[in-house]
């Protein structure tokens, strides 16, 4: 199986400004639902929830 099927690229949205900071990739078999992270975001300059767009 080619790398590309396995993996998908998701792109992380800040939950309060609403500004999409982060592209990252996610395994489509194990991870069914959209991701949540806590990561940091230079307009707010704190670290906040971030989530998965599509």
């Amino acid at each position: 199986m080619p790398k590309s099927e396995k993996r998908v690229k998701i792109t992380l949205e800040c939950t309060e400004c609403k500004e999409r900071n982060y592209i990252t990739t996610k395994s489509k078999v194990n991870d069914r639902e959209r991701l949540e992270m806590k990561k940091y975001c230079a307009t707010d300059r704190r670290s906040t929830i971030h989530k998965e767009t599509r």
